[in-house]
């Protein structure tokens, strides 16, 4: 079903965003609006506010700003307006109260007409055909159309059962009211016999909003969690947490078993590996299958994202705060799991979407996409809802090249094109192989030449890092340190832990257990003796941790895709982190990081379509215009 209508001119910011007050005309009598991205209803369209809430017997709730569609002269369009946010028990409570009909506005009786009408689905169905726009004046989530009288009204239902059914659950946590607008849009998947995709920006709390989930139907069926390996742990400690009277069964390792009957509401927690061998999983009926980090099954062709297709359930949610990170056909892969059948064959998709969106930049196409999957996917983030959380601050920080490896970046050029590239995969093979040279040579070239000690004075991007850490622990603050390199993180940490003084720097990289990974964590995050850095792989530790006693991230190589960054970034800046981000790039001049530096700038924050992996990209390059890209420009000697 469509979410929004009646366009607004111009497009505006996003609703729920506080902002000032916007000089439009109000409509001069209490107006209510259900706003669903802050559970809570809205009273608004007064000058003098408080006096008429307190004048219609209403609870006052908190002051407040909402973009809202209001109407100016002879059209409609977005404005910030005052508001009082009211708690929606509160609000529903006070709505139930009856009052003369010539006394309220028409969106006022409207709002009374649909709290009594709530268990009548005809009627209340039809209640949408006659609601006045203030009623319905909430915005989409782009802030560009009048969320439709009929959704928002499903919203309003949605909101009130989840709040309903949490209430009988012993769920130990108090939920943001973004949120709890979450918990609604999740609990409304089973019961549509539908599944979904929660692609909250990463650190909003997507793993909270699924455990209510989880807790709110224990009466059901037997849930399944899918998630990285390590995150196993995370997600049993936060079960314990947030749902201490769940049944929780971990379901990994060489003696693992499932029981032949699992409890109605008890949760088996499992990993990608075990779910792509262990047939016992694709045999269970499930009521709610949560696929945490979905972007592990974006490969359709995998055999784990063929495993995840074959689960049996009520309703199957995949969870990513990045839902496209290099092409479109990760976004079918995901949703013929959540959704079979939505986005229709593989072929017809590409045909379709693929082709005009990712070859043609076809807006239409875009479009006629996002319309298709909006009732599907729930995106936000933290500029819309979490206005409170301290800011990143970016800081790309520009190094030398040291003679040595100068040297070495000419040698490494200069041999590959006078061997040539060949053609096809080939070609591609040996460019990606030449790549992976060069961003070892600007790391240091002790990791190009597989030494196993890392001097200073050979890498102007090691002394600056060193030195940079060393100012951040002087400052008795702490930093996560990403690489994409085991070799280069095992550098850094035995130099580190030569010359901080802070005993052994730890490295939580892919070749440690799950035990030996959630102890590097819990201790950076709990005790007072931790080290001040934790170097992590980026591929292992990129997603899905909570590290919020970090204050710096430093990113000491960089990734093909930006969002994969960011994600890594977002393991220090998310709910909980109480001071500000300083997001710490460290780009070797002139030299192929450079060209990265500049293609993540033109794809940072598009992820709603791909522009394709920059690797690849470079491959199909004629060797006159990649060699322009590699070659070392003479300002980088140090």
């Amino acid at each position: 079903m469509p979410v929004a209508a009646n366009p607004l001119q111009p497009a505006t910011p996003r609703a729920g965003v506080a902002s000032e007050p916007d000089a439009v005309p109000l409509p001069g009598r209490l107006q209510a609006t259900f706003v669903p991205n802050e559970n809570a209803m809205a009273w608004w369209g007064v000058q003098l506010l408080e006096q008429a809430v307190q004048e219609h017997g209403l609870p006052a709730g908190r002051p407040g700003t909402c973009r809202l569609a209001v109407a100016d002269g002879s059209r409609v369009r977005a404005a910030t307006v005052p508001v009082r946010l009211v708690d929606l028990d509160s609000a529903v409570h006070a709505l139930r109260t009856p009052v003369p009909p010539d006394e309220e506005s028409a969106s006022l009786r409207t709002w009374r007409e649909a709290v009594r009408m709530l268990d009548d689905d005809d009627a209340f169905a039809a209640l949408g055909e006659r609601m006045p726009a203030a009623a319905h004046g909430a915005l989409n989530a782009e802030g560009t159309a009048i969320v439709t009288p009929t959704v928002l009204l499903t919203e309003f239902r949605q909101a009130l059962r989840a709040r309903a059914a949490l209430r009988s659950t012993t769920i130990h946590a108090t939920l943001r009211p973004y949120q709890q607008h979450g918990v609604a849009w999740l609990t409304a998947r089973p019961r549509s016999g539908q599944g979904g995709v929660l692609a909250d920006e990463m650190g909003l709390g997507k793993t909270l909003q699924a455990i209510c989930l989880l807790a709110s139907r224990r009466t059901v069926g037997p849930h399944l969690v899918v998630c990285p390996t390590s995150l196993i742990g995370n997600w049993r400690r936060e079960l314990a947490r947030f749902s201490p009277d769940t049944v929780v069964v971990s379901h990994h390792g060489a003696q693992r078993k499932l029981p032949s009957t699992v409890p109605p509401g008890a949760v088996v927690i499992t990993s990608y590996p075990v779910l792509r061998r262990d047939t016992a999983l694709t045999r269970t009926r499930w009521d709610v299958v949560i696929l945490d980090e979905a972007q592990q099954i974006k490969n359709p062709d995998a055999q784990v994202s063929r495993a995840a297709a074959k689960l049996t359930a009520t309703a199957a949610i995949a969870m990513t705060g990045t839902p496209v990170e290099n092409r479109l056909d990760e976004l079918w892969a995901i949703l013929h799991v959540t959704n079979p059948g939505l986005l229709g064959s593989r072929n017809r998709f590409r045909q379709l979407f693929v082709t005009p969106i990712e070859q043609r930049r076809s807006a239409t196409a875009a479009a006629a996409l996002h319309t298709l999957i909006q009732p599907h996917l729930l995106r936000r983030t933290k500029a819309d809802v979490a206005a409170d959380l301290p800011p990143k601050l970016y800081s790309t920080v520009v190094c030398t090249l040291s003679d040595e490896q100068a040297r070495l970046y000419r040698k490494a050029v200069d041999r590959a094109f006078s061997d040539g590239f060949g053609v096809g995969i080939a070609r591609r093979g040996r460019v990606l192989a030449l790549l992976t040279e060069l961003k070892q040579i600007c790391n240091h070239p002790a990791q190009y030449l597989r030494e196993e000690k890392a001097e200073l004075g050979r890498s102007g991007k090691f002394d600056r890092a060193a030195e940079m850490l060393a100012e951040i622990v002087d400052d008795g603050e702490r930093a996560l340190v990403f690489t994409q390199y085991r070799a280069m993180g095992e550098l850094l940490a035995d130099h580190l832990t030569e010359t901080l003084g802070a005993g052994p720097t730890p490295f939580l990289h892919g070749g440690l257990s799950a035990g030996r990974r959630e102890e590097l964590v819990r201790d950076f995050q709990e005790s007072a003796d931790a080290p001040p850095v934790l170097l992590l792989s980026l591929r292992a530790a990129g997603f899905g941790l909570n590290l919020t006693r970090a204050t710096h991230v430093m990113h000491y190589d960089r990734w093909w895709n930006p969002a994969v960054e960011e994600q890594a970034t977002d393991r220090a800046h998310r709910i909980g982190q109480r001071r500000g981000v300083t997001v710490h790039t460290l780009v070797t001049g002139g030299t192929l990081e450079d060209h990265i530096a500049a293609m993540h700038e033109n794809k940072r924050g598009f992820a709603k379509i791909a522009l394709g992996r920059t690797d690849a990209a470079l491959a199909r390059l004629s060797d006159e215009e990649l060699h322009a890209v590699i070659d070392l420009d003479s300002g980088a000697l140090a």
